[in-house]
C-alpha cells in the first residue's frame, strides 16, 4: 500500500459510510472500517468527507472563438480543475474541414499531453461530414473518443440533414451524441432586429436568445432522437421548456439524457443588465428564474443526468471589445474550478443530498461517457481520484483564491459552505488547502468504451 486515507465519511452515489481507502500503484486496492497503516503514508480524515473526484463533461480549453483563444489552456485549466476537486475533464476537439476525427483528436492530443495535469478525455464535435466521416465514426469509438458533437448554432453549425444521420450512425456503434441546441435562424433574425434599433448592450445578448429559441432545438432535436431512438445528450441545458420535453422523453422510456452548468443554476437574466454583464455572456446564455426553478426541480427528480461547466473563459478586456456592440464579445464563462464547490456547498444547505451531487458531477458522467468503473467511483479497482473535503470551512470565490490563467471570475464574492481540502489524482496529492502542488504533464489520456444507453437508467 501506498496511501491510506483514514477515519474519514465516504460519499458516493448511493451510499454514506465511515471506512478507510488504501490506495496502491494508482489504484484504491481496499476499503475497510480500520486499516493497518504498514508504511503506507496516512491521511487523517477525520471530520471530512471522503467523495470521488468529480469529472467535469463539458470543457473548452484553448479554444479559438470570436478572434481570439479561450484564456485557460491545458495546463492552466487542469490545474484549476485539480483544485476545485475536479480530476478528470472532457474537452471538445473542433474538427477542422477536411480532417479525420482521429486526426482532430491526435493533433488536440499533441498539446494537451504534455500539459494536462489532471487526466483528461476527448468529446468530438463534427463540423464536415461525409461518407469518410460517418465510416470513421466507428473507428473513433474504437480509439477510445465515443462521443461527438453537433453545434445547430454558429457558422460550423450542423444542417439538420447531418444531425440526423450522425444520430443515426451512432446507435449502430456505441456512441453518443451531443447537442447544442438553439436555432440558429431565429437569434439572426433577432440580432439583426436589436442591431438596427440600436440596442447593443450586453442584455440583448440574451434577448437575441430567449428561452422559446434554445427550448424549440432542444424540441427538434429530441423528436429526432426519439424516432431513431438513438441516444441523446443535451449540452448546458438552460430553458424550463427544453426541461420539460426532456421530462417527457424520458417519462416515455427514451434513452434522453440532459446536463446543466452551475452558471444556470446560480445565476439568472438580471446579471446582463449589470455593469459587467459581458463577462457573463455565454450560450445559451442565462435564464429567468422560471428557468432556474426548473433546472433545479429536474435535477431533483433526476431528469438532468450531469452538471458540467461548459469552461470556455476569455479575458475581461476581450470580454470589453463587445461592450459597444453585444455580437462582438467572444461568448464563454469560467467554472472548472468551482463546479463541486458550488454544488457541495448547495448539498451542504440542504437544497440536495450530497449523494447526488456525487451522482451529478462524477458517477454519472463516468457511467453516461463509457470510463466507469474506472473514473466516477470509489472501489476497489477504480483510479484512485479523490477528494478530502471539509463541510466546515467557509469559503468565499475571487479570482485572488482561483487558479487559472482568467483575470476574473463571474462567480467574484460568491459565498461556499464547505471546500475542497485535498485532491489526488490516481493517488497522487496535486492541491492541498488552497495551493495547487502538483505537475502539468501527469494527466494521461482516458480512453472511454462504447456507449450502450438504451433507456433512461441513469
Amino acid at each position: 500500500m501506498d496511501l491510506i486515507i483514514k477515519n474519514g465519511t465516504i460519499v458516493t452515489a448511493s451510499e454514506t459510510y465511515k471506512a478507510d481507502i488504501a490506495v496502491e500503484d494508482g489504484k484504491i486496492s481496499m476499503i475497510a472500517e480500520n486499516i493497518d497503516p504498514q508504511n503506507a503514508k496516512v491521511v487523517d480524515a477525520s471530520g471530512k468527507m471522503v467523495l470521488p473526484g468529480a469529472i467535469d463533461a463539458h470543457t473548452h480549453l484553448a479554444m479559438p472563438f470570436g478572434g481570439t483563444i479561450s484564456a485557460d489552456g491545458y495546463e492552466s485549466g487542469t490545474r484549476a480543475a485539480a483544485c476545485g476537486g475536479v480530476t478528470t475533464v472532457f474537452d471538445f476537439v473542433l474538427q477542422a474541414k477536411g480532417e479525420g476525427l482521429i486526426d482532430a483528436v491526435k493533433r488536440r492530443n499533441a498539446l494537451c499531453e504534455p500539459e494536462a495535469c489532471v487526466d483528461y478525455a476527448f468529446h468530438t464535435a463534427i463540423t464536415d461530414l461525409n461518407d469518410d466521416i460517418l465510416k470513421e465514426m466507428d473507428e473513433s469509438v474504437k480509439y477510445g473518443v465515443p462521443s461527438f458533437k453537433v453545434f445547430m448554432v454558429y457558422d460550423f453549425g450542423v444542417t439538420d440533414g447531418t444531425f440526423y444521420q450522425v444520430l443515426q450512425r451512432s446507435k449502430e456503434i456505441g456512441a453518443l451524441i451531443g447537442v447544442h441546441a438553439e436555432n440558429r435562424e431565429i437569434i439572426d433574425t433577432l440580432v439583426a432586429k436589436h442591431l438596427s434599433e440600436g440596442k447593443t448592450s450586453a442584455w440583448y445578448h440574451y434577448a437575441s436568445r430567449p428561452e422559446f429559441v434554445e427550448a424549440e432545438a432542444d424540441s427538434r432535436a429530441i423528436r429526432w432522437a426519439k424516432e431513431l431512438h438513438a441516444p441523446l445528450y443535451i449540452v448546458h441545458l438552460a430553458n424550463s421548456g427544453g426541461v420539460e420535453e426532456v421530462t417527457k422523453a424520458r417519462d416515455e422510456g427514451y434513452p434522453i439524457f440532459a446536463e446543466t452548468c452551475p452558471q444556470y443554476l446560480h445565476f439568472t437574466k438580471d446579471v446582463y443588465k449589470r455593469e459587467d454583464g459581458r463577462n457573463f455572456v455565454c450560450s445559451p446564455p442565462i435564464k429567468g428564474q422560471e428557468s432556474q426553478d426548473a433546472l433545479w426541480a429536474a435535477i431533483k427528480r433526476g431528469d438532468i443526468t450531469t452538471v458540467a461547466t461548459d469552461h470556455c473563459p476569455f479575458q475581461s478586456y476581450e470580454k470589453d471589445w463587445g461592450k459597444d456592440d453585444f455580437t462582438k464579445i467572444p461568448n464563454g464563462c469560467m467554472g472548472i474550478e468551482n463546479l463541486y464547490p458550488y454544488m457541495l456547498s448547495e448539498a451542504n444547505k440542504g437544497r440536495i443530498s450530497f449523494n447526488k451531487v456525487v451522482e451529478l458531477c462524477s458517477t454519472n458522467v463516468a457511467k453516461v461517457f463509457g470510463c466507469a468503473p474506472q473514473k466516477g467511483m470509489i472501489a476497489p479497482g477504480s483510479d484512485a481520484d479523490l477528494v478530502v473535503y471539509d463541510p466546515e470551512k467557509d469559503f468565499t470565490i475571487s479570482q485572488k483564491n482561483m487558479h487559472s490563467d482568467i483575470d476574473h471570475t463571474i462567480w467574484e464574492g460568491v459565498e461556499v459552505k464547505g471546500y475542497p481540502v485535498m485532491t489526488f489524482s490516481r493517488g497522487e496529492l496535486v492541491y492541498k488547502d488552497g495551493e495547487f502542488v502538483g505537475s502539468k504533464g501527469y494527466g494521461k489520456f482516458v480512453k472511454c468504451n462504447p456507449i450502450h444507453l438504451d433507456g433512461p437508467n441513469l
